[in-house]
């Protein structure tokens, strides 16, 4: 049996990690729902393997891919750089430029009126999820298993509390316990499309490796501080936050050492 491509494992390994968005939110089918002092110690877990995985599997690994390119010096960190702000920066277009709506600060981007509420929120939550898959389908394509494996058991880790949060915010919207779990489910399917995207890109264009891993760590760092951090500090429950956010990053290095 033939090995499976770097773009095969991208995607699939970005659709496990997405999966695991529905697993986190299977909860609220059953009313137990855990304490808000809880989903934030969880999202700050989230946040912690999140900003790990930004820099010991992607932005360690855009350095190594540079200097291997253009020997040492300024260029390859000038590279890495570069690519970290424009991450960043595609993520903070998307959110000036399309049309979403957070649980507790309302809505951001173009007037959309005509837009059903529920779509703002699938809108952000795309917005959020997709430069993770992102980030899952570049480690794929830059190094195959040893590359992907430790950034989609990170990224799945980390999807399993996000999923509770969006089922739980919905829930307190007025949707059912099934509809509120099938969107969260449903949000994590754009994962797979980052991973396909980011595992093509690479696989195709070699020179283009420190460019996409330093990209993906940039998005995924615009929405760590954008929207994971403030999140997990708006009730007062910082210091739990911070605690999961300690043990996360702590894991994915961990993971990342051991597997990669």
């Amino acid at each position: 049996m033939e090995p499976l491509s770097p773009i095969a494992l991208g995607f699939l390994g970005s659709l496990a990690a997405g999966s695991l968005t529905a697993v986190g939110a299977v909860p609220v089918l059953f009313g137990r729902i855990p304490s808000r002092a809880t989903r934030d110690l969880l999202l700050g877990f989230a946040a912690g393997v999140m900003l790990a995985a930004s820099f010991f599997s992607l932005i360690i690994p855009a350095l190594d891919a540079a200097e291997g390119q253009f020997d040492n010096g300024a260029l390859p960190a000038a590279i890495v750089c570069v690519a970290i702000l424009l991450g960043m920066g595609a993520v903070a277009l998307m959110n000036e430029r399309l049309p979403h709506e957070h649980f507790k600060t309302g809505r951001e981007g173009p007037d959309a009126a005509s837009l059903r509420r529920v779509w703002l929120f699938i809108i952000a939550i795309t917005i959020h999820n997709f430069p993770e898959g992102l980030a899952v389908g570049v480690g794929f394509g830059a190094d195959g298993l040893s590359g992907g494996l430790p950034l989609a058991i990170g990224i799945g880790l980390q999807n399993a509390p996000e999923g509770l949060a969006v089922a739980v915010s919905l829930l307190g919207e007025g949707y059912s316990r099934l509809r509120a779990w099938g969107i969260a489910a449903l949000t994590g399917l754009v994962e797979p499309v980052g991973g396909l995207l980011g595992a093509g890109i690479i696989s195709l264009s070699q020179p283009l490796l420190p460019w996409g891993l330093a990209f993906a760590a940039g998005a995924m760092l615009y929405v760590i501080s954008h929207e994971i951090i403030p999140e997990t500090h708006r009730s007062g429950h910082q210091n739990r936050a911070t605690l999961g956010l300690a043990v996360g990053l702590v894991i994915m290095l961990f993971l990342d050492v051991w597997l990669g």
